[in-house]
């Protein structure tokens, strides 16, 4: 009398067994969507250039070299140009740090330490591919109020691979302090004086420099000797593609 009742069990457990197995294999896992690839990284083409600059005065160090890449719409100076505060305080005191703030610098690179007289020194430089335009180089003549030397805007997209531009530049005049060549006004070893001061007493624009007026020459006043003159050109820049 059970038989029926028995095989009825049987055949519930054996539905529910199959409705079971049907669920495990309805699970959310049957997605064959391909996981995403990250990309790979791709590592930024480079240009490498040498810039070798010589002092060519007799008595004038110069502060650590200044080497600054920037877009090709900018510039550190212009003749007849007010000089910026930047290019005031490398002139005045021979620091660079802050040509970093000019508009469109993409990259500062210094030298080593003072140039002497008759000193080389050479500076690499590697930018990446997108940002090569132009180069400028900028020192202080620390014998000296004011002056500074180097070049700006230099076209790096002008040369190729092993080749070289050489420069010979000349001295200018950055207009924002007075020649007056007096003791405590020049920070060189010359004298030991002030650096940078923001009060300006010139003529408040970049010229070529006038040279040096020593007490030799009858300024009296005056710190710096015959051995402290300079004849243009005062700096040798040769900037070389290498890679």
């Amino acid at each position: 009398m059970n038989y029926p009742i028995n095989n009825f069990k049987r055949n519930a457990i054996a539905l529910v067994a199959f409705a079971a197995i049907g669920l495990a294999g309805c699970s959310d896992n049957d997605d064959n969507t391909p996981a995403p690839v990250a990309p790979p990284v791709v590592a930024p083409v480079m240009q490498d250039y040498s810039v070798t600059v010589t002092n060519l005065t007799a008595n004038q160090p110069m502060s650590p070299i200044a080497v600054v890449a920037h877009t090709n719409d900018s510039t550190l100076w212009s003749t007849g140009m007010p000089a910026s505060v930047a290019l005031e305080t490398l002139a005045e005191s021979g620091d660079s740090s802050t040509l970093t703030d000019e508009t469109g610098v993409n990259e500062l690179i210094s030298g080593a330490g003072i140039l002497v007289p008759g000193g080389t020194e050479t500076i690499s430089v590697s930018l990446e591919q997108a940002d090569v335009a132009d180069l400028s180089v900028v020192t202080m003549l620390v014998n000296t109020n004011d002056a500074f030397t180097g070049t700006t805007g230099f076209d790096l997209t002008a040369l190729a691979v092993d080749e070289s531009s050489t420069l010979r530049v000349i001295a200018y005049d950055a207009g924002t302090e007075a020649n007056s060549e007096a003791k405590g006004t020049i920070p060189g070893p010359a004298d030991g004086g002030e650096g940078f001061n923001a009060a300006r007493d010139d003529n408040d624009k970049v010229h070529a420099h006038p040279g040096v007026i020593s007490m030799d020459d009858g300024l009296m006043d005056s710190v710096l000797s015959a051995s402290h003159r300079f004849d243009n050109p005062v700096l040798l820049i040769k900037i070389t593609r290498t890679k």
